[in-house]
């Protein structure tokens, strides 16, 4: 049995993402996902009306989402890029219409800069970049004129290449100094500690076996000032898990790591079933040590 990390009663943590925030000491956040794409790997097309993604992305904040992540590039395995007009094609509708219905926080997952752009002054209050500032030496700019949060995500590879043939002498040292060198890149492009948060990546470049020892040492990530999020929902790393083809069947898988990865100190949980990994994160909180 996994034992609980003990929570750090000092300094605080806490996450500045637009006019948010975040006092994540003593509790998580979820973060509610919203597919705009015709081809990720779970509800691909399920969300393309803009209507239709209003009205689930407000149920996600009913069900207990502080953060709602628009995505309108699959980033699965295999996927192609697509430009940043069609990005922002797809985007731009439902931030609209949902940043007039909503003050909860709102994340757009892109690693282009005209994308960041176009979403901070919509409105966004986070960028989640998987590249990490990689993918565009525009976006430290982008990024630098705004308030937003800014998640930096470890990706070996690209979404078109990344699962080929992951390589790693030492996965978890090499993600953790990866991690430490994008925070100090951010930091001298003007974007302040308190306004970042670090991904690990599952998936993301990764064999299942490489997946594993990031979760078994998931405690080393979170021993930071900045806040570390985690993101395993329906991921195909649930099913080498237990063996289950269909992604979406993969539900309690997710919220098991859930419970524990809070234990082990992420704070912030990227899902696609809000209700159920919202009650497992407050559940898990409820018995941590003091």
């Amino acid at each position: 049995m996994p034992t609980a990390t003990k929570e750090p009663s000092a300094p605080p943590l806490r996450w500045s993402a637009g006019s948010h925030r975040f006092d994540l000491s003593e509790k998580g956040v979820i973060m509610g996902i919203l597919n705009l794409t015709p081809d990720s790997f779970s509800d691909g097309g399920k969300y393309s009306d803009p209507q239709i993604a209003v009205e689930h992305a407000l149920q996600m904040v009913e069900e207990g989402a502080e953060i709602l992540d628009l995505g309108a590039e699959s980033t699965k395995p295999g996927a192609a890029p697509v430009s940043a007009e069609e990005e922002l094609r797809r985007i731009l509708p439902t931030l609209k219409k949902l940043r007039e219905q909503t003050t909860v926080a709102i994340s757009i997952d892109t690693s282009k800069a005209r994308v960041a752009s176009a979403c901070i002054q919509e409105g966004a209050d986070i960028i989640n970049d998987i590249t990490a500032l990689r993918g565009d030496p525009e976006m430290p700019a982008a990024l630098r004129a705004s308030s937003c949060g800014v998640v930096l995500m470890h990706m070996q590879g690209t979404p078109a290449t990344m699962q080929q043939a992951p390589c790693y002498d030492a996965v978890v040292p090499e993600i953790l100094g990866f991690l430490d060198e994008r925070c100090a890149f951010a930091r001298q492009n003007g974007i302040a500690t308190s306004r970042l948060c670090v991904d690990p990546g599952i998936g993301f470049g990764k064999t299942f076996s490489h997946n594993n020892q990031i979760i078994k040492e998931l405690h080393r990530f979170s021993q930071t000032e900045i806040p570390l999020l985690i993101g395993v929902s329906r991921k195909s790393y649930l099913g080498g898990l237990t063996s289950e083809p269909d992604p979406s069947k993969r539900l309690w898988q997710g919220v098991a790591l859930t419970s524990y990865a809070r234990a082990q100190g992420a704070k912030i949980f990227r899902v696609h079933d809000v209700r159920e990994n919202f009650q497992a994160m407050k559940m898990t909180e409820a018995i941590l040590p003091s």
